[in-house]
């Protein structure tokens, strides 16, 4: 089957199951237009709350989401018997471009500001208590940075769950997986509830998006209807942004990262994970796309001893493309807020978008789901910023689009780069397109 057909026959798949997320924006786009210039309160007050609860369903399975995630990854890897030197060099190379991503976020979104667009359209006094709130947690910092730290350990775990404390979770959760790990099979009862735990919260999370085309249809709608259709040219930078930095991604990042630590062509890899890079574009969901991703990479020249140790685990801990996004929505929303940062406060931001990206499930809208976490270091959550977040739902299918089709891709680089070190790929067939077996027949 030819490269275009690939492509095409896989974008088809991506879009045929998301039509309904595109339907219910544009629905929204035409509703928020005709209530704009009409008044109905009923109406507002019943779109509003739709989009409340969207909201409030997807901050309900960030805990489980976070916990689950760290202890299958951890104990994963370190139960694998490849952990050695190939384990290590997955978390290094997966480690240098997700900085890459941060560090292109961090720049891009303070060069270009795109969260001034969009002050206009928040309530003052709102933004003076964010803005008051943010202030007191940078004084509550300032020369304080040892109790600073020393706030990441909990003191009661369970105290910080029920609060919501999300670094003091992870921090706990990464000791508690690195033990589970090292008391060998004894761990497998208490593994696999939690197994079974980041499966439910994934189904849970697959239901939640069943609500995304209402959810979102109400909070675009709402929005639009607020500040009229020009909403969009409010946030179009917000989207520009995003879409440079993905693209900087893609095509400066990646090839230079492949230079640097193997020989693999870039273009010839890109050509052999097609159809799984415009699969993660359509469906906006790397786990949807793992069994792809693993057949283009082994059907194109990558072992099966790689793909099946990297690939899996990039699914889970690598998202560099969701922490670029992160980065760049919660200064899109400081901005917006007129939230005056610190490098500091800059700096905890880049470590804190790195950490909830690595927890993030391979599902749509999983970018914006971790992102309270980020916004926890403020001493901020979603629900004070439910203005700001409406301005992000409105273009959240595009945006998740593009963060998964980076995250997929970074997945296949890493495993490439590490085949190349190793000696498990097969140039002559990844080099060789005519030659690849197909993957979607």
């Amino acid at each position: 089957m030819k490269l275009h057909m690939q492509v095409l026959i896989a974008l088809g798949l991506g879009l045929k199951r998301n039509w309904h997320i595109f339907l219910g924006l544009l629905l929204g786009v035409g509703v928020g237009i005709w209530l704009h210039g009409h008044s109905s309160p009923i109406l507002m007050n019943v779109l509003h709350f739709i989009g409340q609860v969207f909201i409030r369903l997807i901050q309900m399975v960030v805990i489980p989401l976070v916990i689950s995630a760290i202890v299958i990854g951890i104990t994963s890897v370190s139960d694998s018997n490849q952990i050695g030197k190939l384990g290590k060099k997955m978390v290094i190379y997966y480690a240098i471009i997700t900085v890459a991503a941060v560090c292109i976020g961090l720049f891009l979104a303070s060069i270009f500001k795109p969260g001034l667009g969009a002050a206009a359209y928040i309530n003052s006094d709102v933004a003076t208590g964010i803005q008051a709130q943010v202030a007191t947690t940078i004084e509550a910092q300032k020369g304080n940075m040892l109790n600073m730290f020393l706030g990441f350990i909990p003191k009661n775990p369970l105290a910080a769950v029920s609060g919501g404390d999300m670094l003091p979770i992870i921090v706990f959760m990464v000791f508690f997986s690195v033990a589970l790990a090292k008391v060998g099979e004894i761990n497998r009862p208490f593994v696999s509830f939690f197994e079974s735990v980041f499966a439910a919260t994934m189904k849970i999370t697959d239901w939640i998006m069943c609500f995304a085309a209402p959810g979102v249809f109400a909070l675009t709608a709402v929005a639009v209807s607020a500040f009229g259709v020009d909403v969009f040219a409010s946030i179009s930078k917000y989207l520009g942004v995003l879409a440079i930095g993905f693209g900087i991604q893609l095509f400066v990042v990646y090839p230079i990262f492949l230079k640097i630590f193997s020989k693999v062509p870039v273009l010839m890899l890109y050509a052999a994970i097609a159809e799984a890079m415009m699969v993660a574009f359509g469906t906006a969901s790397s786990s949807a796309t793992l069994p792809l991703t693993i057949a283009c990479c082994e059907k194109r020249g990558i072992s099966h001893k790689i793909t099946s140790f990297v690939i899996p685990l990039g699914a889970t801990l690598n998202m560099d493309g969701t922490a670029l996004l992160q980065v760049v929505a919660v200064l899109f929303l400081t901005q917006a807020y007129g939230v005056a940062l610190t490098p500091l406060m800059i700096v905890e931001i880049a470590v804190l978008a790195i950490i909830a990206s690595s927890t993030s499930a391979g599902i749509p809208g999983a970018g914006l789901i971790t992102i309270a976490l980020v916004l926890n270091g403020l001493g901020l959550s979603p629900e004070q910023l439910v203005a700001g977040f409406a301005f992000l739902f409105t273009i959240e299918r595009i945006t998740d689009m593009m963060r998964t089709l980076v995250n997929v891709t970074s997945d296949a680089v890493v495993a490439a780069a590490i085949a190349d070190n190793e000696n498990e790929i097969n140039y002559d067939l990844l080099n060789n397109p005519e030659n690849y077996n197909d993957v979607i027949d």
